[in-house]
């Protein structure tokens, strides 16, 4: 039977290759970090680099790797079990509410990931009587999620509060109602209007949610999110986020709500009930991640000095970037061809970066998706930019 489904899937990966979408895989030999050692996958060697989630630059941090090393010894390599039946340990629980502390919510759960938070909250609170009301370039985790419930689905166009406003005005039968947003979108590093969110859901009586993921650590004056930087963190019910990215580069995801959501979450949400706990020693590293955010706002600083730089110098050399002062840069190449060989010309040039194109973001919207880390130097940032302009003469532009 497999031969027939080989021929199938080898025709579909061809489709996918000539079409410019394959997804090769580049092997690190090293360490997360500003530079990184390729030891497949592209030019071998050490390269800048400049795609990673690693905004504050922890992933490598000294203290963070002592205290995952320190809580190896103390905690052990894994709870093989789902939290409900033997896996939560205190380091858990203790996460759970510096968490809650950090975001200003009433309490949080931990899951395995951001994703399967944003795949169990929807089903658990929503039914056929409710609706979900979500930005059309939310990401993929909160499309499946809200795919897995029965709630009436509208879609608002990407920070339009007019649109939105007109389905809250469609939705109201519905018993609940639940607008869900990113705080930072990913493809574009535009930032939500959770001010004038929160006033339209005021308004017609629904509840908020964010996807955080893209801001906890170091958007706020704090570094606690687009909540805190919108001065609404008291009136967003609902926060997922990860602690893959800005908090620490490793794995694991939360929600972190009212009281009553955290409670019915664990006694519903499938991911959280049918996974193992979260490894102990990223629980507690997590924990110094927060005591070294919470201790200084010096990493944050230099990520918005790097950003402002590359931003300007990219600006200066004639290059598109799509306007904020977000750490993702999104500089705009149009054809998908040409972002993906620009993508491999930076590479030869000791820089590593993606060219992003359909179906990630539409037709004609292609892109070198430039992500800015506390971890670079003014140096890196500059040596990042004259081998653009290198690259984009190599290409003939």
């Amino acid at each position: 039977m497999f031969d027939t489904v080989r021929d199938d899937l080898a025709a579909t990966l061809d489709e996918i290759r000539e079409a410019g979408l394959f997804k090769p895989e580049r092997v690190i030999g090293s360490p997360q970090s500003a530079a990184v050692t390729v030891t497949a996958g592209g030019a071998p060697g050490e390269v800048l680099n400049f795609c990673a989630n690693n905004y504050l630059g922890l992933a490598d941090h000294p203290e963070i790797l002592a205290a995952a090393k320190d809580a190896l010894d103390r905690w052990g390599y894994g709870m093989a079990s789902v939290r409900f039946i033997c896996g939560t340990q205190d380091v858990h629980k203790e996460l759970e509410e510096r968490l809650s502390t950090f975001l200003g919510q009433e309490d949080t759960i931990l899951y395995s990931s951001c994703f399967d938070a944003n795949g169990g909250v929807f089903e658990t609170l929503l039914d056929e009587r409710d609706a979900v009301i979500s930005d059309a370039l939310n990401h993929a985790s909160i499309i499946d999620g809200i795919r897995l419930c029965k709630a009436r689905r509208h879609r608002y166009a990407n920070r339009d509060l007019a649109d939105l406003e007109q389905q809250l005005k469609e939705s109201q039968d519905a018993r609940r109602r639940l607008i869900v947003t990113d705080g930072v979108f990913s493809m574009d590093g535009y930032v939500a209007p959770l001010r004038e969110i929160c006033d339209l859901a005021d308004r017609y009586n629904a509840m908020v949610m964010v996807d955080d993921s893209h801001a906890v650590g170091f958007v706020g004056a704090h570094g606690r999110g687009t909540p805190e930087l919108h001065g609404v963190m008291d009136r967003v019910d609902i926060i997922t986020g990860t602690l893959g990215k800005a908090l620490g580069g490793a794995s694991g995801g939360y929600v972190a709500a009212r009281r009553e959501i955290v409670a019915l979450l664990r006694q519903r949400s499938r991911p959280y009930l049918f996974s193992n706990s979260l490894a102990p020693v990223i629980a507690a590293a997590s924990l110094k991640v927060l005591d070294l955010v919470e201790q200084s706002n010096e990493l944050r600083e230099r990520l918005v000095a790097n950003t402002a730089l590359f931003r300007s110098k990219m600006t200066e050399a004639g290059f598109e970037i799509l306007p904020g002062d977000h750490p993702i840069a999104p500089v705009m190449i149009g054809d998908a061809a040409k972002a993906g060989r620009l993508a491999e010309l930076l590479l030869e040039r000791g820089v590593y970066v993606i060219g992003f194109s359909y179906p990630v973001v539409p037709h004609g919207q292609a892109r070198i998706r430039v992500q800015l880390s506390a971890a670079h130097t003014t140096e890196d940032v500059e040596r990042a930019v004259a081998a653009f302009v290198d690259a984009r003469a190599a290409l003939g532009e």
